[in-house]
């Protein structure tokens, strides 16, 4: 089984992670310049680098959809530069995963693939996908739904550790983004943990930073470009996150679930 997933980010490499060890061929679109923030589990680094590991799984960049399917054949996760994910046309997947996280569809329809799964608010089950899959944190993470909508997004991210808004970071002007921390570093409240502009970003809470947009992107004042974990464990910083492994169960359950049926 083939599935293309649209996005390489963290979500959608968690989901890709879940899918792989399911047994399924994974082929990645994204940007030409990814904007991911936590790059340290982002198949997205594979844009960058040519090459990404995440949990020992290893993602290598295609130049085109035929590469891409060898490359997913010979048990890597395939990268390609496609953010309209026209290689579907060419490859045919037997699913495509719209894992873009852009709170509104993008221009996946429900008639890309046999099966078409939907990743948080902006999709509605049965109309533009056939099934979709909850992000907001809480009692419903991680739930397939096959009728319906995810939660609307409400623009506040979710609580950990008692910390929500506090936990990102946001550029403080227009301009290249230039880093003065590694992810994976401990933080304090009021640290430097980049700067846009001459103009410092800083953090508003201790712990360790998660996530960090690369040097030499080009961002806008309030884009989100960091995020600070209030639990301080460094090694969370090397693994996919509970929130994009439970998702990833709920892509998984749906495309199971009507792969099944079509048997």
């Amino acid at each position: 089984m083939l599935a293309v997933i649209r996005g390489a980010g963290d979500i959608a490499t968690g989901i890709a992670l879940r899918l792989y060890r399911a047994g399924i061929k994974i082929v990645m679109t994204d940007l030409p310049q990814p904007t991911s923030i936590r790059r340290t589990v982002c198949f997205s680094e594979a844009i960058r680098h040519g090459t990404a590991v995440v949990e020992g799984v290893e993602a290598c960049l295609a130049e085109n959809a035929a590469e891409a399917r060898k490359i997913a054949e010979s048990g890597r996760v395939a990268v390609l530069v496609d953010p309209e994910a026209v290689c579907v046309k060419t490859l045919r997947p037997d699913a495509l995963v719209d894992a873009i996280l852009a709170k509104k569809n993008m221009g996946t329809r429900i008639t890309d693939a046999p099966v078409v799964v939907a990743v948080g608010p902006g999709f509605t089950a049965g109309v533009d996908c056939h099934a979709a899959v909850e992000t907001m944190r809480g009692h419903t993470l991680g739930r397939v739904l096959y009728e319906g909508s995810p939660l609307p997004n409400t623009g506040v991210p979710g609580v950990i550790a008692g910390y929500a808004a506090e936990r990102v970071l946001r550029a403080p002007a227009d301009g290249v983004f230039e880093p003065k921390k590694e992810i994976g570093a401990q933080v304090k409240k009021g640290e430097v943990a980049a700067v846009v502009s001459g103009k410092p970003m800083l953090c508003k809470i201790d712990g360790c930073l998660r996530g960090l947009m690369q040097a030499g992107a080009v961002v806008f004042e309030g884009m989100k470009c960091g995020d600070v974990d209030p639990r301080g464990i460094p090694d969370n910083c090397t693994t996919a996150s509970d929130k994009a492994i439970a998702v990833g169960g709920g892509v998984l359950e749906a495309i199971l679930h009507f792969t099944h049926a079509l048997d």
